[in-house]
């Protein structure tokens, strides 16, 4: 698998007009290569061109991660003094001769940490964004990456249904969040969650990103949890929004609107359409219904091995849709001071149209 997708990146990059990609620590560098690294003080660069074997450059207390490495490659490693790094760098890179030559980077994930010791080694080299290179290449997923991310949205599912009866009148929303978060680990999970749950409940879920509080839950509130697991690296992103006791008849408004808003974009979803068009048929039910200032952000993002990565679901983003793309569907109306609503899913592009991943009831459900 990686010989394919190392041969896939080499077409991308001589279509792009790259010498080389360099990336670091992350999801791409996982992609290409099947290795784990996180991010620390220690730089983790893998440099590809088109004529050689990968270069890989690393501390030497990560070098037994390449013991049974699947590829060819040139190693690097350098000891604890951060004074021999560069040297060890400038070793591995003065003979790719890229002095002049344009570089492809992640600007969302390489730090000043590795770009300073790759430009010190690479000479006059012109490190440009190569971000299209890293969304065409993982922006389609193959059958065993959909068969993971079928999986975590499972996890998740399950792991809410799990929660969902200590949730009552009284409970703290971090109280509800730290349950849900040892569910999803019980259920499967793996212990690097796409994000913190988001519990937030009355006026707290006005805030699409709000923090779990020590706020306790009133009757008359709607309850926005939003929450995700992770499976073999790749994520789920789901939001339900419950009810919690009796609520007033604006907060079952909202809801429907949500629900239909959801369900318009889920079904807007097919190959040749744009993503642009996703979101505006989604924003367009809100709109209607005379709460279009109340929506203040994007349809959805792509999904996969981030839980935000490309495609993005923003009306001005004329991508075209794939089969084999995944990514959420996630309408949502604010009311500040008052309620919020949101209801998302995790949606894959077919060749014949969307099927939601998750599959939850999207209807209004009574807690506490």
């Amino acid at each position: 698998m990686s010989a394919t997708r190392q041969q896939r990146l080499g077409e991308y990059m001589a279509e792009k007009g790259f010498s080389a990609v360099a990336v670091n620590a992350g999801p791409s560098l996982t992609y290409l290569t099947g290795l784990h690294f996180h991010l620390m003080e220690r730089p983790v660069v893998i440099v590809f061109t088109l004529a050689d074997d990968p270069t890989i450059i690393l501390p030497k207390l990560e070098q037994a991660k390449l013991d049974h490495l699947p590829f060819p490659a040139r190693v690097y490693a350098y000891g604890e003094s951060p004074a021999e790094w560069s040297n060890t760098f400038h070793d591995a890179l003065e003979r790719l001769n890229l002095s002049g030559r344009e570089v492809g980077v992640e600007p969302r994930q390489l730090r000043l940490l590795e770009y300073d010791y790759l430009r010190l080694a690479c000479g006059n080299a012109k490190f440009n964004d190569g971000s299209e290179i890293f969304a065409a290449l993982r922006s389609i997923k193959d059958t065993e990456e959909i068969a993971s991310m079928r999986k975590a949205v499972a996890i998740a599912e399950a792991a809410l249904e799990a929660t969902l009866p200590m949730v009552k009148i009284g409970v703290a929303e971090k109280d509800i969040a730290s349950e849900l978060f040892l569910q999803l680990i019980r259920h499967g999970s793996d212990t690097t969650l796409p994000f913190s749950p988001i519990v937030s409940g009355g006026p707290n879920g006005a805030n699409p990103h709000a923090q779990p509080s020590a706020r306790q839950l009133v009757a008359g509130d709607l309850l926005v949890i939003d929450w995700g697991a992770n499976s073999g690296g790749y994520m789920s992103d789901i939001t339900r929004t419950f009810a919690v006791g009796k609520i007033d008849a604006e907060a079952e408004k909202i809801h429907k609107i949500v629900q239909q808003a959801n369900a318009a974009g889920r079904a807007a979803g097919r190959p040749g359409l744009s993503c642009g068009a996703v979101d505006k048929t989604t924003r367009k039910v809100i709109e209607e219904a005379g709460y279009g200032q109340f929506f203040t952000h994007r349809t959805g993002h792509g999904i996969g091995m981030e839980c935000h990565e490309e495609p993005y679901m923003r009306g001005d983003n004329k991508q075209i849709l794939e089969a084999g793309m995944t990514y959420t569907v996630e309408p949502g109306i604010y009311l500040a001071g008052r309620n919020g609503v949101r209801i998302e899913d995790d949606v894959l592009m077919t060749a014949d149209g969307a099927e939601s991943l998750s599959t939850m009831s999207r209807e209004i459900r009574v807690v506490g």
